[in-house]
């Protein structure tokens, strides 16, 4: 069932980029939010998963290994 939100405050400078944003791709605000907040809960997901697999190399190495290295070779990993 989809579920309602409404955002309060939003400045009128950020309101007028998104209309913007939404006619340049031919879509309603409505739809272009659902797109975008669609696209930021993938991404939310996605972070966490990674600081997932962070500790979880951490904890097999008993040992701190730089969050640098271990995206790296996560990156390598999945063909990216």
């Amino acid at each position: 069932m989809a579920r309602v939100i409404q955002i309060r405050d939003v400045p009128d400078e950020v309101h007028e980029a998104l209309v913007d944003a939404a006619a340049a791709e031919g879509l309603s605000l409505t739809r272009y939010m659902v797109r975008e907040l669609e696209h930021l809960a993938r991404r939310s997901q996605v972070v966490l998963a990674n600081a997932a697999v962070v500790r979880e190399t951490q904890a097999k190495v008993r040992g701190r290994v730089d969050r640098d290295v271990i995206l790296t070779a996560l990156h390598q990993g999945r063909g990216d």
